[in-house]
């Protein structure tokens, strides 16, 4: 019989594994729920230090001090109750319990809270267990570790919600299939993996599967040096994550586009906006807008509607698709300060308002903002590559290189890089990397080859690197390439004269 524990708001159901808080999954180890576990399960009654170790770390050795920082993260997780007090008491020289527990017999596998399972249309997640694939014990400590520090990346990104590994790790659900621990958890989608270990090197795979029909959305692979465990441990993670929430969103773009307009909820509206605004064309830049809309007059209490107003205001500036810049940048300010005041905690928030900013060449607003997306989610590839545009259009190419590398190793794959493989390009050729400038150009090109501000980059990183025969390939390139209807370079050009006369004299060939 599956049993769940009730206490305040929050509810942990045993048998998935999960805890939820007004039906809100929480992000938890899986040590940790063990731990509240064995607390629940006495009822009110002091369990002690010894016991508790011995169910959360079953048939392992470890010191007390494990035990102390497990306490200590839940209690801040759990937060006090209603009395002002800790959930978790600690009862010297003897162990700890916990206050107001009530176990409830559930046989079934459905939840009794129905709101666990509701995420009001918004897309919800559960992180399997990574697999290890190696008979060596010492990397299960690993493995775990990189799985919970995937949980804890996922659970910065509050579009979505994410329920945790213990949830499809109990026992019913192990060896289950994707359709069946999606509908045991209510969600749509699953991450799993593998991690295997050989010498002194790691090798993670990971994949995103589509919980319903069980088909793969995205997968992965990363190999790294084994040296120091906990910082590969963080760098899987940032890199998993910065990799998935790029291609979450573009499923869920698909999703909403193709569900039917009557039950069409306004997340689905603002999720269809999104997968039209990565077309990168203005028309349907113009379609997304007008949804983002459509969702503020629907629900103006919306904090994702409004911060992809702004983000679209200024695409459509960016791009020279507005017929009024003046009046879209103001829409897309006014929207994007809205966005943060409405969930300040909302790194995406954060994003809309730095990229307005630098396309209102308020470039310290923009530094501002995008260091405090990346403030609430470190992992966060956007907030990294805006500081890097921000960091350039204000006059500093070293610092912008540097932010938009790390943004561009977090996010290999989203339809925007080649903006940003563009600036990386101009960074590097005004720090005195051409060569670096070059790569990078040609990278944005790889992404579109009629791009023509990275055909020009490329072809001033060859002159500056003295490469005649090459510059000439460029330029015989350019030629035949269309104009395009805007620059997104115009702020760095106004702001930073002598990068553009610099420019125009690589691009003419002259020496300085």
């Amino acid at each position: 019989m599956a049993r769940q524990f009730a206490f305040g708001p929050f509810l942990l159901d045993a048998a998935r594994g999960t805890l939820t808080r007004h039906g809100s999954a929480l992000a938890v180890g899986q040590r940790g729920l063990r731990v509240l576990q064995a607390l629940l399960d006495a009822q009110g009654e002091v369990v002690g230090k010894a016991a508790l170790m011995e169910f959360a770390w079953p048939g392992l050795v470890v010191e007390e001090s494990n035990l102390s920082v497990q306490i200590a993260a839940l209690r801040k997780l759990l937060g006090s109750t209603g009395a002002g007090s800790d959930w978790i008491v600690t009862v010297p020289r003897s162990g700890y319990r916990l206050v107001g527990a009530t176990a409830v017999d559930n046989p079934s596998l459905e939840p009794i809270d129905a709101g666990a399972a509701d995420h009001g249309g918004r897309p919800s997640i559960a992180v399997r267990p990574f697999l290890t694939l190696s008979d060596d014990a010492s990397q299960e400590y690993f493995t775990d570790g990189v799985t919970e520090d995937i949980i804890a990346a996922l659970t910065r990104f509050r579009w979505f919600s994410v329920t945790g590994r213990n949830a499809s790790h109990a026992d019913p659900l192990k060896q289950a299939d994707a359709g069946t621990v999606g509908r045991a958890l209510g969600v749509r989608y699953l991450l799993e993996g593998t991690v295997r270990k050989s010498g002194h090197r790691i090798r993670i795979s990971a994949q995103l599967v589509d919980a319903a029909g069980g088909s793969c959305l995205w997968a992965d692979r990363y190999d790294f040096d084994l040296v120091d465990v906990f910082a590969v441990q963080d760098t899987i993670a940032q890199q998993v994550v910065g990799a998935l929430e790029p291609a979450l969103l573009k499923s869920e773009g698909g999703f909403a586009a193709h569900r039917r307009r009557g039950t069409a909820t306004g997340w689905d509206l603002v999720a269809q906006g999104s997968w039209f605004f990565h077309h990168l064309t203005q028309p349907t830049h113009l379609k997304a807008r007008e949804l983002f809309r459509q969702v503020c007059q629907i629900d103006p209490e919306s904090t994702e509607a409004r911060l992809w107003l702004g983000r679209v205001n200024a695409g459509l500036v960016a791009y020279g698709w507005s017929e009024d810049p003046a009046k879209d940048l103001q829409e897309g300010l006014d929207a994007a300060l809205e966005a943060v005041r409405l969930d300040e905690k909302s790194p995406y928030a954060h994003y809309a308002l730095a990229i307005v900013g630098v396309y209102t060449e308020s470039f310290a607003l923009a530094i501002r903002a995008a260091e405090k997306a990346i403030e609430l989610s470190p992992n966060f590839a956007l907030g990294h590559l805006v500081l890097g545009m921000a960091s350039l259009f204000s006059g500093h190419a070293g610092k912008a290189a540097e932010c938009l590398e790390r943004g561009l190793r977090l996010n290999r794959y989203d339809p925007q890089n080649v903006v940003w493989y563009n600036v990386l390009a101009l960074a590097c050729l005004f720090d005195g990397q051409a060569e670096a400038g070059l790569l990078s150009a040609k990278a944005a090109l790889k992404i579109r080859p009629t791009w023509r501000s990275s055909a020009e980059a490329a072809a001033a990183c060859c002159a500056a690197l003295g490469r005649t025969d090459e510059f000439r390939q460029w330029e015989r390139q350019l030629s035949s390439l269309p104009k395009a209807s805007g620059d997104a370079l115009q702020p760095l050009w106004r702001c930073n004269p002598h990068w553009a006369d610099a420019m125009r004299r690589l691009l003419a060939n002259t020496p300085a």
